[in-house]
């Protein structure tokens, strides 16, 4: 049975115990993917929560255990590598291997250089990461979701899949694969009943420029001077928007900026 409360729906068995459904964000360990897995995990759903670094995994496990009161499943490995992929979410099992939500968050960008001056082992890094970890956890959740006739996957991308910025080649292409990969979900799994969504946030600060900058948080800090920015909250909230609409309505592409970015090459800074 299924009814509505506010936004949310929630489907109870027979006896009338509350069903809660199951959510699988990958990147979980900060930013965007801890705040997901936090609002979706305090809005019926239990959530497995993936990432490379195991400590800072179980830490957001506990706290949202603690808070939410939800289940979590942390697994530790690297979108990355296909075997880990298939070791880890090829072999779920009892609720878990029914994932009703995926969240393709893990990402990256790694340095800022033109084009004739770029790092191989930079752009291996986000085209890996980006394009090939979403293809990976896509093709191992997706099948069940087509056997069961439901599922909503909501991949991650970002302005930079609609436009492009000086130096951001590499890491721009990514994200235009990403949104064209959306785009061929949304087709090829509207028969099944499976609804996909993007997410394209514009300047969040969250780890992302850290991370851009090889560890240089002086530099990193500097990309978020003289306005306000997104925070990680605001794009978890869009997720779960997203995830909790009725079954028949499908959000299938949402670009969320700072009021102060109109473009990646315009931002208003505070006078």
């Amino acid at each position: 049975m299924l009814f509505a409360k506010g936004f949310y729906f929630y489907y109870f068995c027979s006896n009338g115990n509350m069903m809660k459904k199951i959510a699988l964000i990958t990147g979980a360990t900060s930013g965007i993917g801890r705040a997901t897995a936090r609002i979706l995990a305090a809005h019926a759903h239990d959530v497995i929560i993936t990432g490379r670094r195991a400590a800072l995994l179980e830490e957001t496990g506990q706290l949202i255990r603690e808070k939410t009161g939800a289940d979590v499943l942390p697994l530790s490995f690297d979108v990355r590598d296909i075997e880990q992929v298939q070791a880890h979410l090829g072999n779920l099992r009892g609720k878990w291997e029914k994932v009703d939500v995926l969240v393709n968050n893990a990402g990256l960008a790694s340095g800022l250089s033109h084009i004739q001056d770029g790092d191989i082992e930079d752009w291996e890094k986000m085209i890996d990461t980006n394009i090939k970890g979403l293809l990976y956890v896509t093709r191992v959740i997706s099948p069940g979701m087509v056997a069961r006739g439901s599922g909503h996957i909501v991949n991650i991308g970002s302005i930079a899949g609609k436009e492009v910025y000086e130096s951001g080649n590499v890491y721009c292409a990514t994200k235009h694969a990403v949104d064209a990969l959306n785009k061929g979900m949304r087709t090829d799994l509207a028969e099944h009943h499976i609804r996909v969504t993007a997410i394209n946030p514009g300047a969040v600060e969250t780890e992302f420029s850290v991370v851009r900058f090889h560890g240089d948080r002086q530099k990193a800090d500097k990309v978020y001077e003289g306005f306000t920015p997104l925070y990680e909250q605001d794009i978890a909230e869009a997720i779960l928007f997203a995830v909790t609409r009725p079954p028949h309505v499908n959000i299938n592409d949402m670009l969320i900026m700072p009021t102060a970015q109109a473009s990646t090459s315009k931002t208003v800074k505070k006078l």
